[in-house]
C-alpha cells in the first residue's frame, strides 16, 4: 500500500460512462463523446482511456462526472496490480464523498448549530444552505490558522490512538494515519466554513467529537476497499481461467496437461492472442449508485463481471427448470457450491467471499452477491452490490 510502489500512470482499456454533469463538462471543453456498446449490450456515451493517472479518475469521481467504468480483456493476470489499484481508487472515492456528506449531517446535529438557528431564523444553516465555491474561498482565505488548529484538534487524538494500538504493525499505523489525513483533506469548503464559524462557540467540543467519530467509522470502512479488490480479482481470474482452458483444449487437442501448458509463457501468449482475435473477453464494470441528487443511492456501488461461458449448463439445469425468461438467478455462494467437480478455485472463491461478507458486516456496509446465467446466450453475470 506504499505510494512509492504504485504506478503514476495506469494502463487499462477503460470505457468511462459519464453522468449528465460529466457529459456537459466534456462537451463544453469541445471534447467529443464516443458511443459504446457495453457488455450488457446497452449503448452508452462516454470517453475511452487506455493510459491515465489514478488522480484524474479520482477527481472525476469526486466531481460526480462518472456513472460507470467498464473494461474488457481476454486476460487479467498480467494487469493484476493495476486493476486492484483502480478498484480501490473507485471505492475510496465513493467513501470520500459519503464521508463529506456525513460530516455535514453530523455537524448540523450539534447544539451550537441548533442554538444559532433558533436565534437567526433568517440565516439558518441546514442541508439546504448553499454557497458558491468562489464565495467560500474568499471567506476562508484568511482562515488558515483556524483551519489548521481545528484539523489538529480532530486528528491528534486519532493519531495517538493509532500509535498506541499494539495490534497494528508499524506499516499499518502509517497507513491508518495517512488515511485519516486523506479523509480530512477531502472535506468540502462548506464543512470548513461551518467549523471555523463556530470555532469559538460554546459546544464546539461536541462538534469536534462528532467529526472524530465519523472519521473513525470511515477509516474502518476503508478496509473493505482491499477486500473488494481481492474478490474482484478472484472472480475475474476464475472466468479468465475458464476461457483459457477451453481455448487451450481447442488449440492443443493432444495436450494432456492443460495446466502445464497455461504456465508456459509462449503457449499462454498464443492462447490469449486467439481469445483476443475471437473477442472472447471477460468484462468488469463498476457502477456508481447515483448523483448527489439521488437520495438513498449515493453510497451504492455495483461491481459486475460478465463472461460468455457454457461450462455450467448442467448446474443450471439441475437447479431449476428454465424460466420463461430463460434465466437462472442465485447467490454467488450457491454458484460456487454448485460448480462441477474439478473446476479450479472453488474453495478459494468461497473463502474470499466469506471474508468479504464478514468484513462488510463489521463496518455496517450492506453487501449482497448474485449470479445471473442466461442459457440462451451462455452469458454468466456476477454482481457484487455494496451500500456504504
Amino acid at each position: 500500500m506504499c505510494a512509492s510502489n504504485k504506478k503514476f500512470m495506469l494502463e487499462l482499456p477503460l470505457k468511462i460512462i459519464l453522468t449528465e454533469d460529466g457529459a456537459s463538462n466534456f462537451i463544453s471543453h469541445k471534447k467529443r463523446l464516443l458511443r459504446f456498446r457495453l457488455a450488457d449490450n446497452v449503448d452508452e456515451y462516454g470517453i475511452y482511456m487506455n493510459k491515465f493517472s489514478p488522480q484524474s479518475i479520482q477527481n472525476m469521481l469526486l466531481l460526480d462526472y462518472i456513472s460507470k467504468i467498464e473494461m474488457s480483456m481476454p486476460e487479467f493476470a498480467s494487469s493484476r496490480q493495476e486493476i486492484m489499484d483502480l478498484s480501490k481508487i473507485i471505492v475510496y472515492s465513493l467513501l470520500y464523498k459519503r464521508f463529506d456528506r456525513d460530516i455535514y449531517a453530523a455537524i448540523l446535529q450539534c447544539e451550537c448549530i441548533r442554538t444559532y438557528n433558533r436565534k437567526n431564523p433568517a440565516h439558518i444553516i441546514d442541508e439546504r444552505t448553499k454557497m458558491s465555491e468562489k464565495q467560500l474561498r474568499t471567506i476562508l482565505i484568511t482562515k488558515d490558522q483556524a483551519i489548521n488548529s481545528t484539523r489538529k484538534q480532530i486528528l491528534d487524538p486519532v493519531w495517538k490512538e493509532i500509535c498506541e494500538n499494539k495490534d497494528y504493525s508499524i506499516e499499518e499505523k502509517n497507513v491508518y494515519m495517512l488515511m485519516s489525513e486523506k479523509f480530512m483533506n477531502r472535506l468540502s469548503l462548506m464543512n470548513w466554513y461551518v467549523m471555523t464559524l463556530f470555532q469559538k462557540s460554546d459546544g464546539f467540543d461536541e462538534m469536534i467529537t462528532a467529526i472524530r467519530n465519523v472519521l473513525s467509522s470511515y477509516m474502518e470502512k476503508s478496509r473493505v476497499a482491499e477486500y473488494i479488490s481481492v474478490m474482484l480479482m478472484e472472480l475475474a481470474l476464475g472466468n479468465e481461467n475458464t476461457n483459457l482452458r477451453k481455448e487451450a483444449k481447442n488449440m492443443f487437442p493432444n495436450e494432456e496437461d492443460i495446466n502445464m501448458l497455461l504456465m508456459e509463457p509462449e503457449s499462454r501468449a498464443k492462447i490469449v492472442k486467439e481469445l483476443q482475435r475471437k473477442k472472447v473477453l471477460v468484462s468488469v464494470s463498476w457502477k456508481l449508485g447515483g448523483s448527489s441528487m439521488a437520495i438513498g443511492t449515493q453510497g451504492r456501488l455495483q461491481l459486475t463481471i460478465y463472461n460468455k461461458n457454457d461450462e455450467f449448463q448442467e448446474v443450471k439445469d439441475n437447479i431449476e427448470e428454465k424460466a420463461a425468461a430463460d434465466t437462472n438467478k442465485r447467490s454467488l455462494v450457491d454458484f460456487y457450491r454448485d460448480m462441477p467437480e474439478g473446476e479450479e478455485g472453488t474453495d478459494l472463491g468461497l473463502y474470499y467471499l466469506s471474508y468479504l461478507d464478514d468484513a462488510c458486516k463489521k463496518v455496517n456496509v450492506k453487501f449482497e452477491s448474485m449470479v445471473n446465467q442466461f442459457a440462451s446466450s451462455d452469458l454468466t453475470v456476477m454482481n457484487l452490490i455494496f451500500n456504504f
